[in-house]
């Protein structure tokens, strides 16, 4: 779904535009609340923050129910990384912009004209408060019919480019085939504001320059980079 722009959504609109139906819907206004707005306007009693720590549990519950029963071969050690892959910060980031979630989110000024809307922490710290605010006002098959639509297109996804492994753990599998000591990742430079910094990371094996990335975290760009080192190795 396209991500409005010019305005920001009511909540109404919001769950009007994704389909989605609230009894409560203050919940859903809190769970769009970001400490930010909170701070600026008195009439905010209450941010999303206890409704975030609600969603990340309840996230991971479904999630493991919902691989248990779609990939009942899928060895237990397959089955964690799957998981983790899905809740990882970046994919809860892609799921709140394929609803449009930033057009919704209630930010402070200064948060919003910094990119607030698209920071990928913030969609996903917002995206398990949405998570929560269902299960509260509905119930946990609620959440499981809301997500897993999403859930099913990312896993194929995610099978189809074995990013199921994790590059980091693959690349040094090869270093050491090739009898090379284990990758060093060096961050390269860091950008932006403290809230919304960007690091670059390189990674060298044997003395040599394999690949760079970049991300939002150190641990984000070191992968980016051990990812682009396996693409360049035709390994991916």
């Amino acid at each position: 779904m396209e991500q409005i722009t010019n305005h920001v959504e009511s909540p109404q609109e919001f769950a009007k535009r994704i389909g989605l139906h609230f009894n409560d819907w203050m919940l859903l206004s809190r769970a769009l609340t970001h400490r930010s707005y909170l701070n600026e306007h008195a009439e905010a009693l209450e941010d999303n923050e206890r409704l975030e720590f609600l969603g990340d549990a309840i996230l991971d519950f479904i999630v493991g129910a919902w691989l248990y029963n779609r990939f009942p071969e899928m060895p237990e050690g397959d089955l964690t990384r799957m998981r983790s892959a899905l809740v990882y910060t970046e994919q809860l980031a892609e799921f709140a912009r394929q609803i449009g979630l930033g057009a919704a989110m209630r930010l402070g000024k200064g948060e919003s004209q910094a990119g607030g809307r698209d920071r990928p922490a913030l969609l996903c710290d917002t995206f398990e408060a949405l998570i929560g605010a269902i299960y509260l006002d509905q119930g946990i098959e609620a959440v499981r019919e809301f997500i897993a639509p999403m859930l099913e297109e990312a896993s194929d996804r995610i099978l189809a480019t074995h990013s199921i492994e994790d590059p980091k753990s693959l690349l040094q599998e090869w270093a050491q085939s090739q009898g090379f000591q284990a990758p060093h990742y060096i961050t390269r430079n860091a950008f932006g504001p403290d809230h919304s910094k960007v690091f670059e990371v390189e990674v060298i094996i044997n003395g040599e320059l394999y690949g760079r990335g970049t991300g939002h975290s150190k641990q984000a760009a070191a992968k980016a980079a051990a990812k682009d080192a396996l693409e360049r190795l035709g390994m991916l």
